[in-house]
């Protein structure tokens, strides 16, 4: 028994000295050491040695053990600080090398046209607002005078949060008129940007969700014409010294005389084309004197200030700003379209 020991001791020597991975190590340790090792068969055969060469085996067995076990530890460790060695090597960098180029992204067109419009009304003297993208249907609704019976309340337009139409996602930019009125006293002159939302089918000047403006003014000795003086001022800035724009008739509930206001269309020049279809100009916005019956709701004295409204669609002026045909390249983030800007 004690040359199965010894020659044990040599072959396993040789073996875990050649092991070249864990793995390999791991197999040795379960043939030499494991319960059914090759350690393990040599010592069950104890039983048929003399009472005075059990111990002399045992003791050999025992140093046998210990030297595997350390001789294993070693060779796992030295096989781990070669992986590391042959893993550093390959991650190197060679810092001599020249860097890749970032590339960097484009601003989009939408924040380009919100933060002029930001310039230009400033620049006019307005504050700037943002507001609640989910609003209550009286602010919505009944602090603008519209009524229970009108189409825009109609759940077939508007994104209800609630059975009781109570909450919604606001679909336009107007409810900061009153909330803005009740904690402000004239003279106001606000600015309101943000996401608005509508069940509106997608196509070329149409989205579920767009973005809006809304501007309010109201002071004392306020008249139509100062409304008609800004907003070409706006468009002319926007769009530059030629540009053309209309006032039509319009109704809103929430001004009175009210109009809409166009610009020529950027694609046809106003001969009429798919962009506009076919009218040769594209309605930029909605404006009108501010309804009495809203400043006063508002706790302001309509025999004293007078005012101005209006909300406009920021796809809309993007496309006439940048000359984009169709609003929903806004939306599809096609690098090729983005990276015109």
């Amino acid at each position: 028994m004690k040359e199965q020991l010894q020659e044990l001791r040599t072959s396993s020597a040789i073996a875990i000295a050649n092991a070249a991975d864990p793995d390999a190590l791991e197999n040795l340790r379960v043939k030499y050491l494991g319960k059914k090792g090759e350690l393990t068969a040599i010592l069950k055969q104890m039983g048929k040695l003399s009472e005075q060469e059990r111990p002399v085996v045992g003791q050999l067995a025992n140093q046998i053990r210990a030297e595997l076990e350390k001789k294993l530890d070693d060779r796992k460790a030295l096989i781990a600080e070669k992986l590391l060695e042959a893993r550093l090597n390959a991650e190197t960098v060679d810092v001599t090398m020249p860097g890749k180029a970032m590339k960097l992204g484009h601003r989009h067109p939408m924040s380009i046209t919100i933060d002029e419009l930001k310039d230009i009304f400033i620049g006019m003297g307005f504050e700037v607002y943002e507001g609640n993208e989910i609003e209550l249907s009286t602010y919505n609704f009944d602090r603008l005078n519209t009524g229970a019976g009108h189409p825009a309340r109609e759940w077939t337009d508007t994104f209800y949060l609630d059975r009781d139409s109570r909450t919604l996602l606001r679909t336009h930019t107007s409810p900061m008129e009153p909330r803005i009125m009740e904690s402000h006293k004239p003279p106001i002159r606000a600015a309101v940007f943000g996401r608005c939302y509508r069940k509106d089918e997608v196509d070329a000047t149409h989205s579920p969700m767009f973005h809006q403006m809304e501007g309010l003014v109201v002071d004392e000795h306020i008249t139509f014409a100062d409304l008609k003086g800004s907003l070409h001022n706006m468009a002319v800035q926007m769009y530059g010294p030629n540009t053309v724009t209309r006032f039509r008739p319009h109704h809103f509930p929430f001004t009175e005389p009210s109009c809409e206001m166009d610009v020529q269309c950027h694609e046809c020049n106003g001969k009429g084309c798919r962009v506009c279809k076919g009218e040769g100009w594209i309605e930029l916005l909605g404006a009108g004197v501010c309804n009495p019956a809203v400043l006063e709701m508002s706790g302001i004295d309509p025999e004293r200030y007078s005012g101005w409204a209006f909300g406009m669609g920021l796809e809309r002026a993007a496309m006439r700003r940048f000359k984009i045909s169709d609003l929903r390249l806004i939306f599809e983030n096609d690098v090729r379209f983005l990276e015109q800007f």
